[in-house]
This record gives C-alpha cells, structure tokens and sequence, in this order.
C-alpha cells in the first residue's frame, strides 16, 4: 500500500491550496481517508475525514467553512483543498486510509492501517 500527497508549498495567509493523496496497492474505495497534520511544537492532529464513499465528512472545529475534503474513487485519489489559509495551519499534512465502510470514521492517527509521509504546508504571515 502506498499513499503519496502533494500540493504542499509555502503561501501568505488568506492563500489557498489544494493537496492530493494518491494511493495505491488497496482497493480504495473501501477505505475511509483521512487528512492528519503535524505542526511544529504540537501534537498530531485529525483535520479532515471522508466515507469510503464521500457521503460523509468531518472536520475539526478550526478548519470547518475554509477546507473541503474530497475524493474521486476513479482516481484513487482525496484532495483537500484550504482556504484563506492562517498561520497556525503551518504543519507536515499527511493522509491516512482506514479500511471502512462504516458512516462513521476514527480521528485516533494509529488506527489507520496505511499512511503517506505527508506534504509540508507553510503559512506566512
């Protein structure tokens, strides 16, 4: 199994990017993704989740009404696109997949079977 984002870069706050994860070597559409970060200082985090099949998403408080998770099961592949992106989402973005057909999904980092190396965001001020 392989998962591979990309799309990290360095922007100045109120920026957008959009980030992908690319995977391979699993049946993906029956896998729930998830988007995790890493920040300097700080814990990991769970930011954004989607279902095996997008019905549903989550979202931590910080990001809700400025990311958006998605996925295209023909690709193989989840975006996550930010918006009038901040400092403080500064941080190494790394996607996760947990095999899932559930409508529910796990934010807890270790029960994801599969995970990238992650793609580094940087926010300026």
């Amino acid at each position: 199994v392989r998962l591979v984002e990309s799309g990290g870069q360095l922007v100045q706050a109120g920026g957008s990017l959009r980030l992908s994860c690319a995977a391979s070597g699993l049946t993906f559409r029956d896998y729930a993704m998830g988007w995790f970060r890493l920040a300097p200082g700080k814990e990991r985090e769970f930011v954004a989740g989607i279902t095996w099949n997008g019905v549903n998403t989550y979202y931590i408080d910080a990001v809700k009404g400025r990311f958006t998770i998605s996925r295209d099961n023909a690709k193989n592949t989840v975006y996550l696109r930010m918006n009038n992106l901040k400092p403080e989402d500064t941080g190494v973005y790394v996607c996760a997949a947990d095999w899932n057909k559930r409508a529910t999904m796990t934010r807890q980092f270790d029960d994801y079977e599969a995970r990238g190396q992650g793609t580094q965001v940087t926010v300026s001020s």
